[in-house]
C-alpha cells in the first residue's frame, strides 16, 4: 500500500500544479479590443480532387465602416448563456447554466469569454478566393432580426428516432454587392450541448463563387478556470490542444508547443479541441450540401500555430468549394463547448471521449468509471458510490489479496523467532541467512509472496485515482455532513484524520521491520500521508479510507486464523 501512495503522489504532482485563476466579467458589449481575425492561410487548405477551382480575382467586400461597439447577440437556452459577435459571426462568451463557477457560487461557470482578463473564443466563417472573412475590409459584419433569443423562439420538431424536440435557430445574413447571400446559422437544441454552426451560399450573382469553410478556437496563455482549488494546492489536468482523426484517435499538444510542434494533418471525420480540467471544446467538420445532393462528410485541414500575439489557435479548413451562379450550398460543422461527458462526447466523433484523460491506465479507469456510474444510478449519490464500488474491487481482489496477507501474518507470527536468530548470530550474516531461509522453509513462508498481489493491485487504485480526478460528474458533488464537494479538500480535514488513523492501525497488523532504522521510517508514514492527504479530493480520502478499513478487517481475521492454526500445530507436536 506504501508503495501504491508513492505512485500515487508521482502521479499527482505530474498531473497538477499551483497556479491562480483568472477571475471572469461580464459582456454585453463588444470589447474595445475586438477578436482580431487570425485566420487559417486559405492556400494552404486541401482542395477535393471532384471540385474544380475558379481562377478568378476576389470581388467581394465587407462593411469595414462598421461600429466597433456593435451590440452582441445573446442567446439563451436551458443548458447555455452565449454571445456571438455579428461582426465575424464569432461567439465572443459562453457561460454554462449547468455549472456552477464555484461551490459556493451562484454564477454559472464561464467557458468562453473575450475581455481584459482572458481571451477564449470559438471563430468561424468563409475563406478563399471569395470568402468574405478573406477580404482586405476585416471580418463581414453580419444583419440580424433581433439581438436576444431564447427557448421561447424554439420551434418544436422531430429527431431521427420520431421524438419531439425543441430546436433555436439564430440566423444571421450578409449580402455582397454582387449578388451572393450568406446566411449564417446556429442551431441549438435543447438539452444538447453540441452546436451546429452552418453556412448557407445563395449565389444570385454571374459568377462561380469558391470559398472555405474554417472553424477554430482562439485562446490565450491564462490559466486554467476549471481548476479547483485545494488549500496551497491548486488541481487541473491537462491545459491544451487536442485532435483526432480515424486513425489516431486522440493526439494533445501543449500550448507551450504549439509554434514548434505544429498540428498540420487531413481527416475525414476528425475533429480539434482545446482541453482543459473537466471541460473541453471542440469543432467538429460537418458536411457538404449542394443543391439537390446529399450531405457528405468533407476531407478537412486540421491546424494549429500560434498567432503574432502568442494567441494558440487550433482549426480546420474545408476543401474548396465551389458554388456555380444560381445555385446554392450548404455547408455546417458542430461546436462542443462544455463539460466532459463521456456519454455525450463519444457520439460526436471517433476519440472526442478521449478528452476525459485516464493515461495509460484508461482501460481499468474506464471499467471503474462504469461501476462509479452503476452505483451512482441505484443510491443517486457519488460519495455512497465510492463506497461501494470500492468494497466492490476489494471483494473482487479478495482471493489474490488473502494470499498476500496471509504470507505477511505468517511473517507477523515468525517475527520473533527471527529476532531470536538475530540476536544469536550477531555478525554472522552467511549463517543469520542460512537460518532464516531454513525458517522460510520449515514454517513453509514466502516472503515475496506478498508483493506480488499488492503490484497488482497498484493498476486499479492509480486507475481509481485518474477517475476521480477526471469525472466531471463528481465536481462540486456532495456526499453528507460537512463534505458538500468530493473534487475538493475537506475543509474540516476530518478524513484524511481518520485515513492515517486507519493506515496505523493496518500498519501495527503487519510484521515490522527487524531494522531500528526501518522501523523508525515504517511508525513516520502514517504522519507523512496524512498530512499529505489534507489537501487531497475528499472523494480520493474517501475511498482510501474505506479500503484500509476493508483490509484492516481482512487482516485481522487472517492474523488470527494464522496464529491459531500455529497454535494447534504446536500443540499436535508437543
Amino acid at each position: 500500500m506504501f508503495v501504491t501512495a508513492y505512485l500515487l503522489i508521482l502521479a499527482w504532482q505530474k498531473d497538477y500544479g499551483n497556479a491562480a485563476t483568472a477571475p471572469q466579467q461580464q459582456a454585453a458589449a463588444v470589447s474595445s479590443h475586438e477578436v482580431s481575425a487570425d485566420l487559417p492561410n486559405a492556400k494552404n487548405a486541401t482542395v477535393a480532387s471532384d471540385v474544380p477551382q475558379a481562377n478568378i480575382a476576389q470581388s467581394q467586400t465587407t462593411d469595414a465602416t462598421a461600429p466597433v461597439n456593435q451590440q452582441l447577440i445573446s442567446v439563451q437556452t436551458d443548458l447555455y448563456h452565449i454571445w456571438i459577435n455579428p461582426k465575424g459571426g464569432d461567439i465572443v462568451r459562453i457561460e454554462l447554466l449547468s455549472h456552477d463557477k464555484s461551490k459556493d457560487s451562484d454564477q454559472p461557470f464561464v467557458m468562453l469569454e473575450n475581455d481584459a482578463k482572458r481571451t477564449y473564443v470559438a471563430q468561424s466563417g468563409l475563406i478563399g478566393l471569395n470568402g468574405p472573412d478573406s477580404s482586405r475590409g476585416g471580418r463581414p459584419l453580419y444583419a440580424v432580426e433581433k439581438t436576444s433569443y431564447t427557448l421561447a423562439d424554439a420551434k418544436g420538431v422531430q429527431d431521427q428516432k420520431g421524438q419531439s424536440e425543441k430546436v433555436l435557430n439564430v440566423p444571421m445574413v450578409f449580402k455582397t454587392p454582387e449578388g451572393v447571400e450568406i446566411i449564417k446559422t446556429f442551431t441549438f437544441t435543447q438539452g444538447q450541448y453540441p452546436i451546429v454552426v452552418k453556412h448557407q451560399v445563395i449565389n444570385r450573382s454571374q459568377q462561380s463563387w469558391q470559398g472555405q469553410m474554417f472553424g477554430q478556437l482562439k485562446r490565450d496563455n491564462s490559466e486554467d478556470p476549471g481548476k479547483s482549488s485545494q488549500g496551497i494546492f491548486t488541481l487541473g489536468t491537462f491545459l491544451g490542444g487536442a485532435w483526432g482523426t480515424p486513425d489516431a484517435h486522440y493526439n494533445k499538444l501543449k500550448f507551450a508547443n504549439f509554434s514548434e510542434e505544429k498540428v498540420n494533418t487531413e481527416a475525414k471525420g476528425g475533429w480539434v479541441a482545446i482541453v482543459q480540467h473537466y471541460f473541453v471544446s471542440a469543432w467538429i467538420p460537418g458536411n457538404l450540401k449542394l443543391t439537390q445532393a446529399n450531405g457528405q462528410p468533407y476531407v478537412a485541414k486540421l491546424e494549429s500555430r500560434q498567432s503574432a500575439d502568442h494567441m494558440n489557435i487550433i482549426g480546420f479548413t474545408s476543401p474548396v468549394i465551389n458554388v456555380p451562379a444560381g445555385t446554392s450550398m450548404e455547408v455546417d460543422a458542430k461546436l462542443y463547448s462544455g463539460p466532459k461527458v463521456q456519454s455525450e462526447l463519444k457520439d460526436l466523433a471517433v476519440g472526442l471521449n478521449q478528452t476525459v484523460d485516464y493515461g495509460w491506465l484508461w482501460p481499468i479507469a474506464k471499467l471503474l468509471f462504469l461501476g462509479l456510474q452503476f452505483f451512482h444510478s441505484i443510491v443517486g449519490n457519488w460519495g455512497w458510490s465510492i463506497i461501494l464500488l470500492t468494497i466492490m474491487v476489494k471483494m473482487i481482489l479478495w482471493p489474490l489479496s488473502s494470499k498476500s496477507y496471509r504470507s505477511m501474518a505468517k511473517m507477523r507470527v515468525i517475527a520473533p523467532e527471527m529476532q531470536r536468530m538475530k540476536e544469536e548470530f550477531g555478525e554472522d550474516r552467511m549463517r543469520f541467512s542460512q537460518e532464516m531461509m531454513a525458517l522460510y522453509k520449515r514454517e513453509q513462508v514466502n516472503p515475496l509472496s506478498g508483493c506480488l498481489p499488492l503490484l497488482l493491485q497498484m493498476p486499479i487504485f492509480l486507475a481509481l485515482y485518474w477517475v476521480l480526478m477526471e469525472s466531471v460528474e463528481l465536481r462540486h458533488a456532495p456526499w453528507l455532513g460537512w463534505i458538500q464537494d468530493l473534487s475538493a479538500m475537506d475543509p474540516w480535514f476530518i478524513l484524511p484524520l481518520i485515513m492515517g488513523a486507519t493506515m496505523f492501525a493496518q500498519q501495527m497488523l503487519n510484521p515490522q521491520p527487524a531494522d531500528p532504522m526501518q522501523a523508525k521510517v515504517f511508525r513516520i508514514m502514517p504522519i507523512m500521508f496524512t498530512v499529505f492527504m489534507l489537501f487531497f479530493p475528499a472523494g480520493l480520502v474517501l475511498y482510501w479510507i474505506v479500503n484500509n478499513s476493508i483490509t484492516i478487517l481482512q487482516q485481522s481475521f487472517i492474523n488470527k486464523s494464522v496464529e491459531k492454526s500455529r497454535i494447534n500445530k504446536t500443540e499436535s507436536a508437543s
